[in-house]
């Protein structure tokens, strides 16, 4: 991964965060939780699926894990697990990398933050209970998985224009910065990637920016405040 320090950007405005595997280490636990459901089935999930599903709202990818291994179950009874395991395995997540620093130096400086992740309200409730002075942080959030404004999931760009408009001076999407780790939340809004360690190149040529973490990011690239 590289970063990109000396270059330049369009100046941005605003930013808007997605959640999982980003603000907060828990795509090691979906994946275990995913692994968990297919090896009573006798599969092992892993390989390009697990970067398909990652990012996408609870539903779509219990229906791409059903569909590629051809699990005889429904997406209910498979959500039925899901959220079972979800109360074992969600106990105490730990933020990710320079996230706190991140988020403290922009509301220091009046940037404007918000939340869009695929996760329902439930899901948020259960991951984020310990952190909530940290997402106390944000002027909205958008939880996709439970959002009737959000109609389609990433990677269609859906959460992050609803993101957008609910800023209260509704300023215009290009001047947001989204920052994403997943492949689909890339592709739903052109993003600062902080991808998974263990994401093929392919998947982050879209980005406009790779990280390993929120460590190295430089706000004065995009035209905002640098740490003081």
């Amino acid at each position: 991964m590289s970063e990109m320090s000396n270059s330049k950007f369009k100046n941005v405005t605003h930013c808007i965060f997605d959640m999982d595997g980003l603000l907060i280490d828990s795509e090691t636990i979906y994946k275990k939780i995913y692994g968990t459901i297919c090896e009573k089935y006798g599969y092992t999930y892993e390989g390009d699926l697990t970067f398909q599903v990652l990012g996408r709202p609870e539903q779509v990818g219990a229906e791409l894990i059903i569909n590629h291994y051809k699990l005889p179950m429904s997406v209910n009874d498979f959500q039925h697990i899901y959220h079972k395991l979800q109360i074992e395995y969600f106990i105490d997540v730990k933020l990710m990398p320079g996230v706190e620093t991140l988020l403290h130096h922009l509301c220091k400086h009046n940037i404007p933050i918000a939340l869009a992740t695929s996760s329902s309200a439930d899901s948020f409730a259960l991951k984020t209970k310990h952190l909530t002075k940290i997402f106390d942080l944000f002027h909205h959030k958008v939880l996709g998985g439970s959002d009737p404004d959000v109609k389609q999931g990433k990677p269609s760009p859906d959460i992050f224009l609803v993101a957008a408009k609910r800023f209260s001076d509704t300023p215009d999407p290009l001047k947001c910065l989204v920052f994403e780790d997943a492949p689909n939340g890339v592709q739903a809004g052109i993003s600062a990637m902080v991808p998974d360690k263990n994401l093929p190149k392919k998947f982050t040529e879209q980005a406009t920016l790779v990280i390993n973490n929120l460590n190295e990011f430089k706000p004065e690239n995009f035209g905002l405040p640098k740490y003081d």
